[in-house]
């Protein structure tokens, strides 16, 4: 019986959160998301990080910062449907690592990701797999 409660005021609960978070939903068109710590006191405050998102509202950029400048950065690169096809990893004096190619499955996930050097080498190939389980 109390396992039928929790159930069903699950069932009224959970959908009213999400209308609630719904209603909520940030507009990312041509946002620019900065993230800053603070020292306790209030005083202090450093950049740690910069989202940046197209007017599409897709990210187009990743920056992370510690206290003495730019940590790495990301660029990301997108098709017409805009999936990400193209990730541009930087070092903290924006010098080009590695870059990441992308393919995506006939239900557009990722398939396979393809990561190469500056100069084009490829260094590693990982494939993704989507498993769904049943529910115990």
């Amino acid at each position: 019986m109390k396992k039928f409660l929790f159930i069903a005021l699950a069932c009224l609960v959970f959908p009213l959160a999400g209308f609630a978070q719904g209603q909520q939903k940030l507009d990312k068109k041509n946002l620019v998301i900065k993230e800053w710590n603070t020292d306790p006191k209030g005083g202090h405050k450093v950049l740690d990080h910069v989202t940046t998102y197209n007017p599409e509202g897709q990210k187009i950029e990743e920056i992370e910062y510690d206290a003495v400048g730019q940590k790495w950065r990301k660029r990301f690169e997108r098709d017409i449907n805009g999936k990400v096809v193209t990730e541009y990893v930087y070092d903290a004096r924006n010098k080009l690592q590695t870059y990441k190619k992308f393919e995506y499955n006939e239900l557009q996930r990722r398939k396979v990701q393809y990561t190469y050097n500056p100069k084009g080498k490829l260094l590693s190939i990982k494939h993704y797999e989507y498993i769904a389980q049943k529910a115990d």
